[in-house]
């Protein structure tokens, strides 16, 4: 099994899932954006994005999708929540919207504040999307009312895959605008040994 992975990337989910489970896997780490500065990738992943799993004749590109994938194929594991189980819809929910609706906006911060040159970087729209993505958190404080976790009364992939929003939002300087109840939770998350080394490797 190998995964392609940038530093700070999304595909650190991917990377925390693995050492999670404690699976055996190759990194391979390339800059970024690859599809920009490893032209060569793109015979790898036509789509030139981050991450890249390889498992056999399995190719995944999406990092949420990696997550779920590696707890269904090498199994059983409480990282995953399933049909029957009380929270199996709010975990479904959770892991689409890490992507779909959490680091959407971030990414669009990301490029207009960091990536572009300076030219090109439009503050207005960064600054409409940090607002865009700490209004949708403000789904994640009230998700975890009550809680430690997001769903199952356990840590889970939908933690890891949502986490990771956090993880960004340190990078954008806008971790300290999100509630004490996310911050705690992303603490406590982020105090396990697999993260450490995930991040370690990030």
């Amino acid at each position: 099994m190998k995964l392609y992975h940038c530093k700070g990337a999304r595909s650190l989910r991917a990377v925390w899932m693995l050492e999670e489970m404690g699976l055996d896997y190759e990194l391979t780490v390339l800059p970024f954006p690859p599809r920009m500065f490893q032209k060569e990738y793109l015979g790898i992943n036509p789509l030139g994005t981050i991450p890249w799993l390889v498992d056999g004749e399995a190719r995944l590109s999406e990092s949420s999708a990696i997550c779920q994938y590696l707890g269904e194929t090498y199994g059983p594991t409480d990282l995953i929540v399933h049909p029957g189980e009380a929270d199996y819809a709010a975990y479904l929910n959770w892991m689409f919207f890490s992507d779909a609706t959490a680091t959407f906006p971030q990414t669009l911060v990301l490029r207009y504040t960091q990536l572009e040159p300076e030219e090109r970087r439009v503050p207005q729209v960064a600054e409409d999307y940090r607002k865009w993505f700490l209004g949708r958190m403000r789904f994640v404080d009230l998700g975890l009312e009550g809680r430690d976790y997001l769903a199952a009364g356990r840590f889970t992939a939908a933690d890891i895959t949502v986490g990771y929003a956090v993880y960004l939002a340190r990078r954008l300087n806008i971790e300290k605008e999100l509630s004490p109840r996310v911050l705690d939770w992303f603490a406590r998350i982020t105090a396990r040994d697999a993260f450490k080394r995930a991040d370690e490797r990030s």
